[in-house]
């Protein structure tokens, strides 16, 4: 699938059957506790905290799919074509950073 396809995907979900996108800041909060729920597995899954009987049942690409689908209805409420921006983003990255990380120590 692609990041068009994605967003004209969750369009149409979101008018079949979620009647109408929310609006952008309610939206904007639910990215936010999205991430949220991601980390938290994260810190469970990789990092050091355990798990309580209530974290075991998140499934951690579920979690990252809701933080997408929600990245997703933003994008569609704002206007913003998720290909283009990505391809824009990751050409600012390429010429910044050409050669910053080859030459980190830190990385090799």
């Amino acid at each position: 699938m692609t990041l068009a396809q994605a967003q004209q995907l969750v369009d149409e979900w979101i008018h079949a059957h979620g009647i109408r996108y929310y609006n952008e800041l309610t939206n904007t909060a639910i990215l936010m506790e999205e991430v949220g729920e991601v980390a938290r597995l994260m810190a469970r899954i990789y990092g050091e905290q355990s798990f309580k009987e209530s974290d075991k049942e998140y499934d951690l690409a579920d979690e990252m799919a809701d933080v997408l689908f929600v990245l997703i209805c933003l994008a569609n409420q704002t206007g913003i074509n998720l290909t283009e921006a990505l391809q824009k983003n990751l050409d600012k990255k390429t010429k910044r950073d050409k050669e910053r990380h080859n030459q980190n120590e830190k990385l090799k």
